[in-house]
């Protein structure tokens, strides 16, 4: 199987996913039944390109460890196939995340109008605090 909705494929064979018991309040199921999701997908070993690799690694996430994996818990739902699919939507949405390139932000000068509205706030700032000083006489 395949996840497809990304401009390139998550091979189901490079998702490393084991059932673990999940934590907190669960009823009379949270000792007995493995619920919750642990996905791990190791970005180097992908079929991702070279540039997307870097792009990932290059994030700043708490997901991703120091050896390229990234590791996503999920443990929301009582159910293990939903707890998969959110673990497996949590990953598109982090490598959709890493394909999109940000947009060049192109300088601009401002204009004089902003300029004198700016210095003018500044003198009118700088008089009020003038006002704080002590009284001489």
């Amino acid at each position: 199987m395949t996840v497809r909705s990304l401009p390139f494929e998550i091979l189901e064979s490079e998702l490393e996913i084991s059932a673990i018991r999940a934590q907190g309040s669960g009823g009379q199921n949270v000792n007995k039944v493995s619920t919750a999701i642990h996905l791990r997908y190791n970005i180097m070993a992908s079929s991702l390109s070279a540039e997307h690799k870097a792009r990932l690694l290059a994030l700043a996430d708490r997901r991703i460890n120091s050896d390229g994996v990234i590791v996503i818990k999920a443990q929301s739902y009582n159910s293990q196939e939903k707890n998969r699919e959110d673990a497996i939507a949590r990953l598109r949405e982090l490598l959709l995340a890493a394909s999109l390139t940000p947009t060049r932000r192109i300088a601009t000068r401002p204009t004089r109008g902003s300029q004198k509205r700016r210095i003018e706030g500044k003198t009118l700032r700088g008089a009020i605090k003038s006002l704080r000083g002590k009284v001489r006489d």
